[in-house]
């Protein structure tokens, strides 16, 4: 395991299910360990639980709504008035949005929106702080849901097309495009100290799919809940990524059950890939690379 101790670390949606269990781990190795979530009294309330299980108060907690990027612009301010530098970043927020096509405050389809776009507008306002700390690491969470993809490369938000279950599986491939976009962009610019990765948790029981009422999503998760795996299982990959040694330098891959993992690559190439990087750094008004 990589030392972690005194590794500030902030993890997106944390105050349940994999995010809350990573934040719970990390913060037993020692980590300074910053969890978000939308609620204050839960962030608060997970905040005291994980502080008594791993017996130090260096966890903080940030408030934001990421499916408002003024409220993960906000987030990102308020990270950086306290911080100088950032070690860790799991971009773990997200999940199947609306059984019907839903827009967001900022005119965006809602999963894309909180899937997609909030982790580009993050990870990019955060970069600067990424690059301070001598060993960064970016870990997105995203799904084998990528494999049921069927992008429109020219109808991101699905404005023509839309199910919850597509919106969902585009995202988790784009999530997939742009942390292979981003590693191929601090390659060429020989960012060498910060690495990004992706994930599949495993199929977890958790609140997952639960603002998705109403679609087939979330009644497979209903009917399925006693078969899925716990939270605990599903955090490990996310875990590893952050505090094991046997990653170091490994940047652009994906991983699932703690080993790289093929993707699905019909739909993924260099060509697709900086589409949807330039058509986010229009959507959030941001570039990062």
């Amino acid at each position: 395991m990589m030392n972690v101790k005194d590794k500030i670390v902030l993890i997106t949606g944390a105050t349940s299910g994999i995010g809350k269990v990573a934040a719970i781990e990390l913060a037993k190795m020692g980590a300074h360990v910053v969890i978000h979530g939308r609620d204050e009294r839960k962030a608060r309330i997970v905040r005291d639980e994980i502080v008594s299980i791993c017996g130090h108060e260096n966890i903080e907690i940030l408030i934001g709504d990421v499916s408002s990027m003024q409220d993960v612009k906000t987030m990102a301010k308020e990270f950086l008035s306290r911080f100088d530098r950032l070690d860790i970043l799991i971009n773990n927020a997200g999940g199947v949005m609306d059984a019907k096509r839903q827009l967001t405050v900022d005119g965006l389809e809602r999963t894309f929106a909180v899937n997609v776009a909030s982790l580009f507008l993050l990870t990019a306002l955060l970069f600067d702080a990424l690059t301070k700390s001598s060993e960064a690491r970016i870990i997105n969470v995203s799904s084998m849901a990528h494999k049921f993809a069927r992008p429109d490369w020219s109808d991101f938000q699905l404005e023509r097309k839309y199910s919850s279950n597509l919106a969902y599986g585009n995202a988790k491939l784009y999530v997939i495009c742009v942390t292979e976009e981003l590693d191929r962009r601090m390659k060429e610019k020989r960012v060498h100290h910060v690495s990004v990765n992706a994930l599949h948790p495993g199929v977890v029981a958790t609140n997952f799919a639960k603002e998705s009422k109403g679609s087939m999503m979330n009644l497979f998760f209903k009917i399925l809940r006693p078969f899925l795996i716990t939270p605990e299982k599903g955090a490990r990959t996310t875990v590893y990524l952050a505090s094991s040694e046997e990653v170091k330098g490994i940047s652009g891959k994906y991983f699932a059950k703690c080993r790289p993992a093929s993707i699905k690559r019909t739909f993924i190439s260099e060509e697709n890939s900086l589409k949807l990087w330039q058509k986010l750094e229009q959507l959030t008004g941001k570039d990062m690379l």
